[in-house]
């Protein structure tokens, strides 16, 4: 009988242990069953970043390193367009965004040779549209397309510690303040032959990150640099719409009847920058998708309705930026599905968001800034 007790009151507590220890064991298996789900998510995202450039590297890039504008080749018959095989400085600037974003010393570097050896002027200009062949054919710069690769060369310096990449961001950033501006302004462009620039400033081009690089190496002051926060944080509210460009003589503000949604995007993370709050035009992306299911690449200013039927692969990837910003992250998974779902269409261009066999660089490249930027808040 003693016996007996004594095996009850030992073999409860004993019990009590296998539970908990079974209990701890669950959790374990549970927390190491998510920490590989997270991780084979994850390096489902890195795959698919991965596949993305490679369409670029592959298909996307001209023989002496440029990225062409279209997959297919085409003859330009508008100087102020880019066709075909044609390359951007644009596409240049954000090729080196993604190199910083990404963490490839590598792809910036060969960057930094094209924008050395191509794209940069022996005076410091910037072409901002090259041939095939890595040649000019036009005497202008393209402010915006500047200010990004400033932005990338000087963020890259200090990245990887590399003083050519600083020396040459604060070289471009001395020639925009010395031919650039306007009325105490950097406008539109300048054309480095003709010595001649516009009144206008488009607000996509008001990057508020490169002006505060400039800032920080001492080309702006506290002043100059408050005039660009304070032309996006006074711009108007009259919608979720941002006005287009601002007229440095007149002191006003332009706008167009139909806006383009890329546009307003980039304008929208200058705003957020600046301290403003951008999150209508987020609202604004969010009933749109809500209502339609996808995004159009044009919209009535006044009514919100579509004035284009077409999707655009680049639009989803600056919502996703700007969703990012704002730290909506249901929203900003919902346009990458979105996004990812207009992707490999054409089987022979895997990574690649190509319809009719051609593809736009643009439809390639903000997509992969925007999967990696989301991607790196996991």
């Amino acid at each position: 009988m003693t016996e007996s007790k004594i095996w009850c009151r030992m073999g409860e507590p004993m019990s009590k242990r296998v539970r908990s220890r079974w209990w701890i064991g669950l959790v374990v298996l549970l927390v190491g069953c998510a920490g590989l789900w997270l991780g084979w998510k994850l390096s489902d995202q890195e795959d698919e970043l991965v596949t993305a450039e490679r369409f670029i590297t592959t298909h996307m890039m001209n023989d002496n390193g440029s990225l062409a504008t279209y997959l297919k080749p085409a003859l330009s018959t508008d100087p102020e367009l880019a066709a075909g095989r044609e390359a951007l400085s644009e596409s240049l600037g954000l090729w080196m965004e993604a190199a910083v974003l990404r963490q490839q010393a590598s792809t910036f570097a060969d960057s930094y040779e094209v924008y050395k050896n191509l794209f940069r002027h022996h005076y410091g200009y910037v072409y901002w549209k090259l041939n095939e062949e890595g040649h000019a054919e036009i005497s202008t710069t393209a402010l915006g397309d500047d200010l990004r690769i400033l932005r990338a060369l000087l963020r890259a310096g200090d990245q990887w510690n590399e003083p050519d990449y600083t020396q040459s961001g604060l070289a471009l950033a001395e020639t925009l303040l010395l031919r650039g501006q306007h009325n105490g302004y950097l406008v539109d462009f300048y054309d480095f032959e003709r010595h001649e620039r516009p009144t206008r400033l488009s607000l996509v081009y008001v990057d508020i990150g490169a002006l505060e690089e400039m800032k920080r190496h001492g080309l702006l002051s506290e002043e100059e640099y408050s005039k660009y926060v304070t032309l996006l944080v006074d711009m108007p509210e009259d919608s979720p719409f941002y006005p287009k460009y601002y007229e440095v003589d007149a002191g006003e503000y332009g706008f167009d009847d139909e806006v383009n949604l890329i546009d307003q995007l980039i304008v929208g993370l200058h705003a957020a920058d600046s301290g403003r709050d951008s999150r209508p035009l987020l609202d604004f992306i969010r009933e749109a998708l809500e209502r339609t299911g996808k995004l159009m690449g044009r919209y009535d200013r006044s009514t919100g309705e579509p004035a284009a039927q077409f999707e655009s692969p680049s639009v989803y990837g600056l919502a996703i930026l700007l969703a990012v910003r704002w730290e909506d992250r249901e929203l900003a998974d919902r346009l990458n599905e979105r996004m990812l779902g207009m992707r490999d269409h054409d089987p022979a261009y895997p990574g690649g968001y190509v319809f009719d066999g051609d593809t736009h660089i643009f439809d390639n490249l903000f997509p992969l800034i925007g999967g990696a930027t989301l991607h790196q808040t996991q």
